[in-house]
């Protein structure tokens, strides 16, 4: 299983009024982690717009154990957790400067043609990528 990482520069926009990193942030977080992973595998999401497809969320779940506060370091790692023809499941984990685990969770997404948003097949549509990703996902138990 292949694991990608991302650092994330926090700033004080970040923060609610509790002090702590808005909850909303951990989202943006996960799309940097995805786009990371599919760069680190060898490929551009920007590259799959221009043939003609977009991958939206389909189903988005994260548990926050741990706040994030300014100046803590934090990471997100991510990875395939599950790679089928319909959709891709990522798992991630916000980790901070001292491997505390702050939040995990994952984004199922689905492949859809940019001109009617119907979704297709990823093998299909993207065969090489589809590969990769089968190469670099979670074992299954």
């Amino acid at each position: 299983m292949y694991i990608s990482e991302v650092g994330i520069q926090l700033s004080n926009a970040d923060t609610d009024m509790m002090g702590v990193i808005y909850h909303g942030n951990y989202v943006k977080w996960l799309e940097l982690g995805r786009t990371q992973l599919i760069e680190d595998a060898g490929y551009s999401y920007l590259e799959m717009e221009k043939a003609g497809y977009y991958a939206p969320v389909h189903h988005l779940d994260i548990t926050y154990k741990h706040s994030v506060r300014l100046g803590d370091q934090i990471t997100v790692q991510t990875w395939v957790e599950e790679n089928h023809r319909a959709k891709t499941i990522y798992g991630f984990s916000i980790v901070n400067q001292e491997e505390k685990v702050c939040a995990q969770g994952s984004t199922t997404h689905i492949v859809v043609k940019k001109e009617n948003f119907k979704p297709t097949s990823f093998k299909k549509a993207f065969p090489e990528w589809f590969q990769k990703y089968e190469e670099i996902k979670k074992p299954t138990t």
